[in-house]
């Protein structure tokens, strides 16, 4: 007797379980907070102040981490929120912190102005965990400060470096690098055990000069945009499965693109590709409809497209649920 498969739920619309979260120190006053495949962010304690590196999703879900803070390591105001990047699962808590500024890349405030509520409606459906109390979210999180190729903070006797390392997982990603404590913020240009979600990437310039910029930095401990920190030997290894996760997914579907072959065949050559060695990462089924068709698209010469959520919906019901468009 036949039976029907059950079709896979949107993006991660079905992952309402609650993760359990660590607190890591780093170095002196150096904190990363990670949670199972959410999004990670960190705090770095000054002489009179705090820096928090990205916001979380809504006002309410960064209050979760606030209270971590005010418990675990300091009651100093917060002066800086630094944005890795544009979407909204790392931005729209951001009105939670009172912070004084708001930094970023220069191309991360290019992407709010020119998709920014796109995204909004896009990761709300397929994250509704993570944006508890939606209604909390007072608007788009708008960066008053910005920068191109470098900036650098001098917070008590600690250099910040804020640096682009080039496009990746979008066009502004940036790194957090303490240089005295060995520490890198890597955003989601690396990941740990966690698929990258490569929608807005230039996945051809994340792969090779920005991962060896990335590499280059020669961190003792990383901290990438999901997954666990990162440390010693294992870091080179972080750095290498994100590389090796992209070119698999490029070399797969390049060979459909050259023969002509749809956007479909795209998607079953790479999930064949992938699936033996990534598919246990997190959010992997999550990802790989939105990272073949941005792959499709690039191989044809397109920059990102923006991501609605109905085409979120139109590609995950082709893709992943074999529908004809």
């Amino acid at each position: 007797m036949e039976t029907t498969p059950i079709p896979k739920p949107f993006a991660s619309s079905s992952d309402l379980d609650a993760k359990a979260a660590t607190l890591d120190e780093l170095a002196d006053g150096v904190f990363a907070f990670t949670a199972q495949g959410d999004p990670n962010v960190g705090c770095i304690v000054g002489p009179d102040s705090l820096a928090v590196i990205d916001a979380r999703a809504t006002p309410a879900h960064a209050q979760e981490w606030i209270d971590v803070i005010r418990s675990e390591i300091s009651d100093k105001p917060i002066k800086y929120i630094i944005l890795t990047h544009y979407h909204a699962v790392r931005t729209l808590g951001a009105s939670a912190y009172g912070a004084e500024h708001i930094i970023a890349h220069e191309g991360t405030l290019r992407l709010i102005t020119e998709r920014g509520e796109q995204d909004f409606e896009s990761e709300a459906r397929r994250f509704p965990r993570l944006f508890m109390d939606i209604d909390s979210i007072p608007g788009l999180t708008w960066p008053t400060m910005t920068f191109t190729d470098r900036m650098s903070l001098q917070f008590g006797s600690r250099r910040i470096d804020l640096v682009h390392y080039g496009r990746g997982h979008t066009e502004g990603d940036i790194g957090i690098h303490l240089p005295d404590d060995g520490v890198l913020f890597a955003g989601d240009l690396v990941e740990a055990n966690t698929a990258p979600y490569c929608g807005d990437a230039f996945l051809q310039e994340w792969m090779t000069t920005t991962l060896d910029r990335v590499a280059a930095v020669g961190a003792t401990k990383i901290v990438g945009g999901r997954g666990g920190t990162v440390h010693g030997d294992d870091i080179p290894v972080a750095i290498e499965e994100t590389r090796a996760y992209l070119v698999t997914l490029r070399d797969a579907v390049y060979e459909v693109v050259v023969r002509e072959g749809s956007l479909k065949e795209a998607f079953d050559a790479a999930y064949a590709a992938l699936q033996p060695r990534f598919g246990e990462w997190f959010i992997f089924e999550h990802c790989i409809p939105f990272n073949v068709a941005r792959m499709y698209d690039e191989l044809a010469g397109y920059r990102p497209r923006i991501w609605t959520a109905s085409r979120d919906q139109e590609v995950w019901a082709e893709l992943q649920l074999g529908e004809a468009p």
